[in-house]
């Protein structure tokens, strides 16, 4: 099966304290996605320390290949009970896809994770069993796109306890919720981000419990490839066009010159647009066959702060009014976040002669490390970046 796992989660802190006790490890391969999420006992420093150790020890042992028999029983061994409630130093569920579409569960004292099929709530088989005196329960299964699965530590069901509700937001609540926002193009983190945040409202803002949500989602992949700057040999002019032209997926071609070797390879139209969004953003233009056509190191600049503002930003709306307006900057992040898995960057290393005017200082240099960045933010969240220099 062709598909991409779109995996995010939201944390917030019990309130005063500086770090959280619930822990998520993501890890990627070639065979799998490995998402843990650990709640260590408690909160604050000695919370955190439990459920990072958890986290690490069971996601690193399964990426290696060893069973969960085997890594119940390391952290069983490595980490201590509690001595005054006699209870778990922590608790833990695990997700694994692995890359022929087989599913793995295993919950240990966590809410139960909720799977959405086409956004229904569909439930699955559970096998109880005792590994090292802990009784988990195992759940196989094969996955189908646009499968969604949530992960929660109790922070989530204890929301409201004492204040707006009298149980808590109870996971059949949450279980609703979630069936109500489900949207197919909904990206993982804005999911997690409209969970999280009714968590925060029913705590008042402060909440009573370290309170994390994961969110796992089974994608079609997407592939956007971007051109930036023309080669650095004009002989490649055509080659790189023509690679970048038959490469699967939508593209996107940045920059004045790279636009103009665009259209005299496939000898197309280059039709410009005087319409000024935003002042401080050159305008989109307009090529036969191309997605999105705008200006270079400007407009680059601008996307790369959008996409860090969105990674930084605790705002939950899924119409996050940066990515929805209509200059080219905002319609490059929109693309590259919420559209895009995959995505393959063709850079030129050509020096614009434009840029040695002393009163552009943009350089090179500047548009490469423009590129580093994007790249990186757009790992962070998951995707599948390639950068290919010319």
């Amino acid at each position: 099966m062709n598909f991409f796992v779109d995996a995010d989660y939201e944390s917030l802190n019990k309130y005063n304290e500086e770090l959280c006790g619930d822990k998520v490890e993501i890890i990627r391969s070639k065979e799998s996605v490995i998402v843990v999420l650990a709640d260590g006992l408690g909160s604050g420093v000695k919370a955190n320390i439990l459920s990072t150790m958890t986290s690490k020890i069971i996601g690193t042992m399964l990426s290696m290949g060893s069973s969960i028999d085997e890594a119940v029983e390391t952290i069983a061994k490595t980490l201590p009970v509690c001595k005054e409630r006699g209870i778990a130093y922590s608790t833990f569920s695990i997700l694994e896809i692995f890359s022929n579409g087989d599913g793995y569960i295993v919950e240990f004292d966590n809410p139960s994770i909720i799977r959405l099929k086409n956004g229904k709530y569909a439930p699955f088989i559970k096998h109880e069993r005792n590994i090292y005196d802990k009784k988990i329960y195992e759940t196989k299964f094969k996955i189908d796109l646009d499968d969604t699965f949530i992960m929660m530590s109790d922070g989530a069901v204890h929301a409201g306890i004492g204040q707006m509700l009298n149980l808590g937001w109870q996971w059949e609540n949450i279980k609703e919720y979630t069936e109500r926002i489900y949207k197919k193009e909904l990206p993982a983190k804005n999911f997690t981000r409209l969970l999280v945040n009714v968590c925060d409202n029913l705590y008042g803002q402060k909440p009573g419990d370290d309170t994390t949500v994961v969110v796992v989602r089974i994608r079609n992949p997407q592939t956007i490839n971007v051109l930036i700057g023309p080669p650095v040999d004009k002989n490649l002019d055509e080659y790189v066009i023509k690679k970048f032209i038959d490469s699967k997926g939508k593209k996107i071609v940045c920059g004045g010159t790279t636009s103009q070797i665009v259209c005299r390879v496939l000898n197309k139209e280059l039709k410009v647009n005087f319409n000024y969004v935003d002042p401080s953003i050159p305008p989109a233009a307009e090529i036969d066959g191309i997605d999105l056509t705008c200006e270079g190191v400007l407009t680059m600049s601008k996307a790369v702060e959008l996409v860090k503002m969105y990674i930084s930003s605790k705002d939950t709306s899924t119409n996050l009014y940066y990515l929805n307006k209509n200059d080219a900057s905002s319609k490059l992040s929109k693309m590259l976040i919420e559209e895009a898995t995959n995505i393959h960057f063709f850079v030129g290393r050509a020096i614009n002669p434009a840029h040695q005017n002393p009163e552009f200082p943009l350089d090179l240099g500047l548009k490469l490390k423009l590129v580093d960045n994007m790249a990186e933010y757009l790992k962070f969240l998951g995707k599948e970046v390639t950068v290919e220099y010319f």
